[in-house]
């Protein structure tokens, strides 16, 4: 690993030599006011996304940015508490733009979006697409990004205690989802229950949700959606600057801090963060303290680069490592008591536990020729997920290593169409280090190309693409002398192709229609296929099943927008069939060592529901915000135990009422306060065969939230954020909670482990310059 860091440094190094010679050189400059009293906005955001260049807005407004390469290209304006501004621009005729922001309202945002057809407007995508923004990630009080992400619509998480979450989107997870960061993606083991996403929190800048199978540049296992987490932009030439946040939350003592320091010194740029997180047992009303909860996470990145007229070339690396503690659920017979063992405010480690370290090395390149760009990327990751029954005695140990790559072409806009072309894939070794086996050990190569285009007809765009991709896999044997042959040597290869087409009308100003038809494709994991063991953080033995098919989904999807200064409304329904849909089944009375045996099966799925979204601001201060989320998945021929598939999240309803005390203030600024009503349903639809699943009854919390920038001399010094979660502490259950299957509480009757309790939290964040 350490060969291919000092490797792909000197590329980048290389890279920095180039003279720049690909397109002429330019400059843009303007002043940015406020609509209403027409002051000049001071650290207002100014960026072009696909030159990976921008800068912030001086004392006076102003801004200027020099040495941009001579091409035409889109500019996006953002400022908290404003509606963002997207222009496109051509460099070569224009050096000099003013922007005139409006104070936020209902409109929705407008974003520029990446992960369908390269770069375009969100009003232009015809597949439903969530934006979490940079402010939305610091106002949202979370343990892990995805718990951060996790209240948009469509989106929920599978977790394991307060540390380990995963991604779910639409009733999907697992190997259904995925999620690309540092523009790559993210390869750890997913396919387990209790693997979380090995990625910092504090470095995400903004998150990009993209829903359905309709994401042809990153890869055919995206059958539910992608999960795109970008990093904070460059800093403008010339500058430098640091920032430091801290978090403290009152439940579990969670403490994190984060230190990040970035620059830009003629065209040659830098940013590094370390970040570090600790919790100790959470608490609630009916477990008390949750023994074991625990976890502790560091994460150090860094990025060093050069961005030159012809291009930029960005090298990013990255170490991340998380010790959870494994909650095991063992109560006392004649108390009921969960058992206790060690300190429960001790942040040390407490057996059994994991161990997970992530390692990752990405170089990314673009090369601008004319108005179309090359992509170019290579990256490596190595992870090590490893558990521990005991502080010395390692039993499960799985290194995987992953080399990825990636090469596109986005060209010019010919005729008003704008295309994509490309390859990349990915080619994986997996070993297995430990005592105990869950999986065999085996190599996989993977590749795909695609194309995509997309382009306006009056007031329609209409956008596709098609994918095709193979991938090969061979598992190695295993015998041992305690249990002969526990894996068999096989191989297998799977082939699909895969395609979206869709369409919006801007039917007024005010309203758009949208509708998509995509084809999905997922080829067994090695999991599915080869598993033999007992997984200890699940608690069942698993046995793949070599014969499997690959997955293949056509979805549906229909959208309509409204939007206006005092309501914005949007509706979105989907409906999925998947063939070949591969699920965990119980052997009835197969039990190997008190552990009951599951088995890998397929069948067909049907998977249909939507979203609704409702915005109200009635007054220039006020906010009323309503989310409204379902699923409900089938399996087809099944009787009713098991026509439910499993890990389906319950209909939920988030409303949220936010006041703005304090817009362009002096000293304070964008100061509020919010009270918000989180609503899960009952979830009765459930795989009840076997007890695999139970019923989860319905409940509600209530949440408060209050922050603010404060200023000086114009610039923000500070910002605060305070939070109440679970405001009446209420005793509940979340249906994708692994914890609610624990041991049943013989003094109560209550079945499992409960959520955390009411939780106050506190949230500073220092930038510094230089």
């Amino acid at each position: 690993m350490k060969k291919l860091f000092i490797i792909a440094l000197l590329h980048s190094i290389c890279m920095m030599a180039f003279a720049d010679t690909a397109a002429g050189k330019a400059s843009l400059s303007g002043i940015v006011t406020d609509d209403i009293d027409k002051a000049p906005l001071v650290g207002v955001s100014i960026f072009f996304p696909e030159l990976k260049e921008g800068t912030i807005t001086n004392e006076k407004g102003e801004y200027n940015i020099t040495g941009l390469p001579a091409v035409n290209t889109t500019i996006q304006v953002s400022y908290v508490g404003h509606q963002t501004i997207i222009r496109d621009v051509d460099l070569r005729k224009v050096n000099k733009m003013d922007f005139v922001m409006k104070e936020a309202n209902a409109m929705i945002n407008e974003v520029v979006v990446t992960g369908l057809t390269g770069t375009e407007l969100l009003r232009n995508s015809p597949s439903p697409v969530s934006i979490v923004s940079p402010r939305e990630l610091q106002m949202t009080p979370s343990t892990n990004i995805i718990d951060a992400v996790a209240k948009q619509p469509g989106v929920s998480q599978i977790t394991t205690g307060s540390g380990i979450s995963k991604p779910v989107i639409r009733g999907l997870g697992f190997n259904r989802i995925l999620v690309v960061n540092d523009g790559i993606r993210q390869e750890g083991q997913q396919w387990g229950d209790e693997h979380g996403i090995e990625i910092d929190a504090q470095r995400v800048h903004s998150v990009e949700i993209l829903k359905g199978p309709a994401s042809l540049v990153y890869g055919s296992d995206a059958m539910a959606g992608v999960l795109i987490f970008h990093d904070e932009p460059v800093m403008a030439k010339g500058m430098m600057s640091g920032e430091v946040e801290s978090e403290y939350q009152t439940n579990n003592g969670l403490f994190d801090y984060s230190a990040d320091f970035a620059g830009n010194q003629g065209g040659l740029i830098w940013n590094w963060r370390w970040s570090e997180k600790m919790a100790h047992d959470y608490k609630n009303p009916y477990d008390g303290y949750v023994t074991n909860s625990r976890f502790r996470e560091r994460a150090l990145s860094g990025l060093l680069g050069v961005n030159r007229n012809w291009g930029y070339s960005h090298l990013k690396l990255s170490y991340y490592h998380l010790t959870p503690g494994i909650v095991e659920g063992e109560r006392d017979e004649e108390t009921g008591e969960l058992e206790r063992s060690g300190d429960i405010k001790s942040y040390g480690k407490l057996s059994p536990f994991q161990q997970i370290h992530h390692y990752k090395a990405v170089w990314d390149n673009s090369l601008l020729i004319g108005d179309g760009s090359l992509k170019m990327l290579v990256g490596y990751q190595q992870n090590r997920r490893q558990e521990y029954e005991d502080y010395d005695e390692c039993g499960l140990d799985f290194k995987l290593h992953t080399l990825n790559y990636d090469l596109h072409y986005q060209s010019a806009e010919w005729n008003g169409w704008k295309n994509v072309v490309g390859v990349n894939g990915m080619y994986q070794k997996s070993e297995n280090l430990g005592e105990e086996f869950l999986i065999p050990s085996y190599n996989l190569f993977d590749i795909g190309a695609f194309a995509t285009t997309c382009r306006s007809f009056g007031n329609w765009h209409v956008s596709g693409g098609l994918r095709y991709d193979t991938r090969h896999l061979h598992s190695h044997g295993l015998w041992t002398e305690e249990e002969g042959q526990r894996f068999t040597t096989f191989s297998r290869t799977f082939n699909g192709m895969t395609g979206s087409l869709g369409a919006i009308c801007n039917i007024t100003d005010n309203l758009d229609f949208r509708v998509n038809l995509s084809r999905g494709f997922r080829a067994p994991n090695m999991s599915e296929l080869g598993s033999n063991g007992e997984h200890e953080g699940t608690l069942r033995y698993e046995i793949g099943n070599h014969q499997l098919d690959p997955e293949y989904s056509w979805q549906f999807d229909a959208g309509m927008d409204y939007s206006s200064a005092i309501v914005s409304a949007q509706l979105a329904v989907f409906a999925n069939h998947i063939d070949n849909y591969i699920f965990l089944q119980r052997k009835e009375g197969a039990v190997v060592d008190d552990t009951p045996v599951f088995q890998y099966h397929a069948g067909d799925a049907r998977i249909f529901g939507g979203e609704a979204i409702l915005h109200i601001h009635p007054v220039e201060p006020l906010h009323f915000e309503n989310t409204f989320s379902y699923v409900r998945s089938v399996q087809l021929h099944q009787s009713e135990d098991t026509k439910y598939l499993p890990f389906t999240p319950a209909p939920r309803w988030l409303s949220t009422l936010r006041y703005d005390f304090i817009r362009d203030g002096k000293v304070l600024n964008n100061t509020y306060a919010s009270i918000e009503m989180d609503c899960n349903l009952k979830q009765d639809h459930i795989y009840a065969a076997y007890d695999t699943e139970t019923a989860t009854p319905s409940y509600t919390l209530f949440n408060i939230y209050a922050g603010t920038d404060i200023l000086r001399k114009g610039r923000k010094t500070a910002s605060v954020f305070f939070f109440v979660n679970n405001l009446f502490n209420r005793g509940y259950q979340n249906h994708l909670s692994r914890l609610k299957y624990a041991d049943t509480n013989e003094v109560t009757g209550r079945t499992g482990v409960y959520n955390m309790g009411r939780n106050i939290g506190v949230k500073l964040i220092l930038p510094i310059a230089f």
